[in-house]
């Protein structure tokens, strides 16, 4: 027995990743969305998804320093940092266009 996956796994987690996106994208209230992510996650996932937007929205204040950032959000030196990479160098850029688009709502 061995312990690889089927050469389907990568193909079906991106088609897995897709349709979550899709169920994130249906949600229209904050009820809603507050309802799927307690079925979806944990406590503990859900307070670490609210800890890291906190030290995101903390950082992009660039007014405070990463030991004041991590005390003030609850959260470790560790993820202050890497939130601030993320925020910094990832292609991605997840964290500054949500945090552009909740300013210009704001």
């Amino acid at each position: 027995m061995t312990d690889t996956l089927p050469s389907t796994a990568p193909a079906r987690a991106a088609d897995d990743k897709d349709a979550l996106c899709d169920a994130f994208l249906s949600l229209k209230t904050r009820a809603e969305m507050e309802a799927f992510l307690s079925d979806l996650c944990t406590p503990a996932e859900i307070r670490a998804f609210a800890e890291r937007w906190a030290v995101a929205r903390l950082l992009d204040q660039k007014s405070k320093s990463y030991r004041e950032i991590a005390i003030e959000a609850g959260a470790s030196p560790t993820t202050v940092v890497r939130v601030a990479r993320f925020l910094r160098e990832m292609p991605h850029q997840g964290y500054r266009l949500v945090l552009d688009r909740t300013h210009r709502s704001a």
